[in-house]
């Protein structure tokens, strides 16, 4: 048994419950509650596991973070077309904006470990639903390698495979922004969830629950009497 989870530890697959908050470095995402929730922000650099629906808001939940970087924002393949003109409007930078459209998915890695390494780019977004450990764990050492953190967006994969990420987070659409699940954080407790309320950022998106128009019974007969 010692020898399989010294294995496990080589190969960052083991969280220890006495890692401190203070030995990973972190930035603000640029909203305060879901700073609070991430004990200050995301960390500085490494790999993130989003698993999300394509569409609900899970890039645009990451657009306060990704306008406060001063080097490139590199998107590969994401699942639709990306709108240049909406970013800007957002107040996104588009000359720092990178878009790649690999052949296959091992270009799309190479071309995403190269990003990292340059020291060019300060996030990058690679949408990929499979992925192996060691092809993590070569990106954690790119973004380590670059200063950059390294954005995997997954739709919501059946997989219960634990990938060595630094942060894993599960966005499913909730009718006031998103709700979030925590469900890896290196440095921090993890398995928290809660609602990410997005009215006061963006209410232009945001449509109240409509009134209840249902008729009593009671009120039919009234109307409908002789």
């Amino acid at each position: 048994m010692s020898d399989l989870i010294d294995l496990l530890q080589r190969q960052q697959l083991v969280w220890h419950g006495n890692e401190q908050l203070s030995n990973v470095e972190r930035v603000s995402t640029g909203i305060k509650t879901f700073d609070k929730y991430l004990q200050g922000g995301l960390p500085k650099h490494g790999v993130i596991d989003i698993q999300a629906p394509h569409g609900i808001g899970e890039i645009r939940v990451l657009l306060p973070y990704l306008k406060q970087q001063e080097r490139l924002t590199v998107f590969i393949n994401p699942p639709g077309y990306v709108n240049g003109h909406g970013l800007f409007h957002l107040g996104f930078d588009t000359t720092r904006l990178l878009v790649v459209h690999p052949d296959n998915d091992i270009d799309a890695l190479w071309s995403a470990e190269q990003c990292l390494k340059s020291g060019a780019c300060s996030s990058v977004i690679l949408w990929q639903d499979r992925l192996a450990i060691h092809q993590i764990k070569r990106l954690q050492l790119a973004a380590e390698q670059g200063g950059a953190l390294q954005f995997i967006m997954r739709n919501n994969t059946s997989s219960h495979l634990s990938l060595p990420v630094s942060l894993c987070l599960k966005f499913a659409a909730h009718n006031k922004g998103l709700e979030v699940s925590i469900n890896k954080q290196k440095g921090g407790w993890s398995k928290s969830r809660f609602v990410l309320m997005l009215e006061s950022y963006w209410p232009e998106l945001y449509q109240p629950p409509k009134a209840d128009k249902v008729i009593s019974l009671s009120e039919h007969r009234k109307w409908v009497s002789p």
